[in-house]
C-alpha cells in the first residue's frame, strides 16, 4: 500500500499522529454515524499495531462482560436498590458456566423465584418491568440506572399501573413467559444486556411481551435493540419504549404484526454523504 493510498482510506486516531492523515469530510460523516471498524487501513496483509490492540482490548471487554455477575447492592448502589425496592430472583440456571452451556435453563424461574415473586410483586400491572442480566453484565449496570427512573416515572404519568420492578439473575428472554404466567401483567418489558460485539460491551436491549404465557415465542415479542451511549442512547430510548409499550396496549397484542410506529421517522435520518467520485469503488 502506497502513503497516497493509505492517507486516502485511514481516519485520524487508527495510526500514529506523525504520519496520520486528515479524513475527508465524507469519510468523517460515516464515522460519526457508526462504530464499526471501517476503513481502517492495513500494514501489508494485517491491520495496524494500534488497530490490531484496539480489536484485542474490546474482545477481552466483551468476554468480560459475559462471565461477569450481577451483584445489585455493589453495581447500582444502596440508595438506587432501596429507592425502586429491588430484589433478585434467579433462573433455573444454578451458575454463569452452566447459564452458558444451557440457554433453556434460563427461559425458565427456578421454585423460590415464583414463590418470591407471588409474594412480593401485585398482579395484573398495566406495565412490568424486568432487568435481565442477559449475555453482559455491563450493559445493565451502565444503563439501566439511566433508564428505569424515567420509565417508571413517565408510566405513572400516563396514570399506569406500575408492577414492582425486580431483577433475574442468570436470565434469558424466554423468562417472560414465567413473568406473564405467575404475574399476568398486561405489558412486560425487559431490559436484558445483549450479547457484547467488538464495538461495545455497554449495549441494551428491551424485550416486549403482551400478556406472554407459555409457549409464546420471539414472533409474540418486540424489541428495541442497541441502547448505549453510541447507538440509541438512555434518553432517547425511553420515549420509544412509552410510545411501544402504549402501542400494544392499544392493540392488545405484540409481535411480527405489531410494527413500531417511529414519529418524524424517514430514510434521509440515516443517508450517509455521497463521496467524491474519485473515491467510489
Amino acid at each position: 500500500m502506497t502513503e497516497d493510498s493509505l492517507n486516502s482510506i485511514t481516519p485520524p486516531g487508527s495510526i500514529p499522529d506523525a504520519v496520520a492523515p486528515t479524513a475527508p469530510d465524507w469519510l468523517a460523516s460515516v464515522h460519526q454515524q457508526t462504530p464499526a471498524r471501517i476503513f481502517v487501513g492495513r500494514a501489508g496483509v494485517g491491520y495496524h499495531t494500534r488497530t490490531q490492540l484496539e480489536l484485542r482490548r474490546d474482545h477481552a471487554a466483551a468476554l468480560d462482560a459475559v462471565h461477569a455477575e450481577l451483584e445489585i447492592e455493589r453495581d447500582f448502589g444502596t440508595s438506587f436498590v432501596a429507592e425502586w425496592q429491588l430484589f433478585t430472583v434467579q433462573s433455573q440456571a444454578s451458575s454463569k458456566s452452566q447459564y452458558l452451556m444451557r440457554p433453556d435453563l434460563g427461559r425458565r424461574l427456578d421454585l423460590a423465584s415464583r414463590d418470591t415473586l407471588q409474594s412480593s410483586c401485585p398482579d395484573q400491572a398495566d406495565l412490568q418491568i424486568v432487568i435481565g442480566d442477559g449475555l453482559s453484565a455491563a450493559a445493565v449496570i451502565e444503563q439501566v440506572p439511566r433508564l428505569l427512573p424515567r420509565i417508571i416515572s413517565e408510566a405513572r404519568e400516563r396514570g399506569w399501573k406500575v408492577g414492582q420492578p425486580f431483577v433475574v439473575r442468570y436470565c434469558r428472554v424466554g423468562i417472560l413467559n414465567d413473568i406473564g404466567e405467575l404475574l399476568d401483567p398486561e405489558v412486560v418489558v425487559l431490559l436484558i444486556g445483549e450479547r457484547p460485539g467488538l464495538a461495545t460491551a455497554q449495549s441494551l436491549s428491551a424485550y416486549f411481551a403482551y400478556r406472554p404465557r407459555s409457549g409464546d415465542t420471539d414472533a409474540r415479542r418486540n424489541l428495541i435493540s442497541n441502547i448505549h451511549q453510541r447507538g440509541l442512547q438512555p434518553e432517547q430510548a425511553v420515549p420509544r419504549i412509552m410510545a411501544l409499550v402504549e402501542q400494544l396496549r392499544t392493540a392488545k397484542r405484540s409481535g411480527f404484526d405489531v410494527r413500531e410506529e417511529l414519529a418524524g421517522f424517514s430514510e434521509s435520518n440515516l443517508s450517509f454523504p455521497e463521496p467524491p467520485a474519485e473515491n467510489r469503488p
